[in-house]
């Protein structure tokens, strides 16, 4: 349970009970949703459009995209970030971490030469990057969820030539600038972005990746057809129609999450709690020794211990923020512990 988060079904079979009792604060997944299936208008009978035609256009309405910008639909994030490592088969990858770790699970499939650049070092974040290497960057950052400004970064691997992947998969919940306008300039930037963590839905799988129509078209031969299913596509174009839910969940997030640090810092067990503007927060235990999961564990609380990323450990743990509710029965459960 520490390579991902989300994974209620083996934690309740673990203390025996139903998924449905877990509390997840593992999962980085907004805890609403922007639509109610049951009202989608759907036939789930014929083909789904093998060009998914009204999917995209909701996209690229939802995000502003220019017409020179092209998409390439997935059955999720995770999928996206396999299908584009595969394609580009860099001969070195610089990954600017701690990150999602299936960027790093699948260049363990070729022969690439790999490079880490730890992000918490801030000395390090400029250091030189080798010619024509393939940046990884997470922006915002993950487990940690910190913004980053991406000019003077993207600025820096254009004059090393970099082929260049910045997930996005986290920007709508705060208000920063998406890289998407650099594509037009830049044949070698690709944008990849998750939906269901915004939207709240982790069982519709639908991410993308976005790049110049030349680099999306390349790519494309080496993809399946109807790699998303009609449901998927029906409700993530009412997701994406539904404006009010942005603003709306950008200050529900802001001050729930401002709730859930103040919850963190009075239990007086972490020694460090993150600067962060999305929908998750990374705090450092003060006592390594502490199993902070087995101590949740009787209050049904599923956590992240982050020791899956790299520079991390056990002791760093990432909460998702949550309802009101869920984060008052955290604070109960951490005013329990006694260390």
């Amino acid at each position: 349970m520490t390579s991902h988060g989300g994974n209620i079904y083996a934690f309740a079979k673990k203390l025996g009970c139903s998924p449905s009792d877990i509390i997840d604060f593992s999962s980085n997944i907004h805890f609403k949703q922007a639509v109610d299936w049951r009202e989608l208008p759907l036939n789930l009978q014929p083909y789904a459009d093998p060009n998914y035609t009204d999917l995209k256009y909701a996209i690229k309405q939802r995000y502003a995209l220019m017409d020179d910008v092209e998409l390439e639909l997935f059955n999720g994030a995770s999928s996206a970030i396999f299908a584009l490592l595969r394609f580009l088969a860099s001969d070195c990858v610089v990954f600017y971490a701690p990150m999602f770790s299936e960027y790093e699970n699948v260049t363990g499939e070729f022969e690439s030469t790999v490079h880490f650049i730890n992000r918490f070092n801030e000395k390090l974040l400029f250091e030189s990057v080798p010619k024509n290497s393939t940046i990884v960057f997470v922006n915002p950052s993950t487990p940690d969820g910190k913004p980053y400004d991406m000019y003077e970064f993207f600025t820096h691997w254009k004059a090393q030539n970099c082929t260049v992947i910045v997930d996005e998969s986290f920007l709508d919940f705060c208000d920063l600038p998406s890289m998407f306008d650099f594509i037009a300039d830049y044949d070698q930037l690709f944008i990849v972005k998750s939906l269901c963590k915004f939207y709240g839905c982790a069982g519709v799988r639908v991410g993308f990746i976005a790049a110049q129509k030349e680099a999306i078209e390349a790519l494309k031969i080496y993809e399946p057809m109807w790699k998303i299913s009609t449901f998927d596509s029906v409700y993530m174009q009412a997701a994406l129609k539904n404006i009010a839910f942005i603003e709306q969940t950008r200050i529900e997030t802001k001050r729930l999450r401002a709730k859930l640090e103040q919850v963190l810092s009075h239990s007086n067990l972490f020694e460090k709690i993150y600067d962060g503007s999305v929908n998750f927060v990374l705090a450092h235990l003060k006592n390594k020794e502490l199993n902070l999961q087995k101590e949740l564990a009787q209050f049904k609380i599923l956590i992240r211990e982050c020791d899956s990323f790299d520079f991390l450990s056990s002791s760093d743990i990432r909460f998702a923020v949550k309802s009101q509710a869920d984060i008052e029965k955290l604070a109960l459960a951490l005013a329990s512990i006694h260390v």
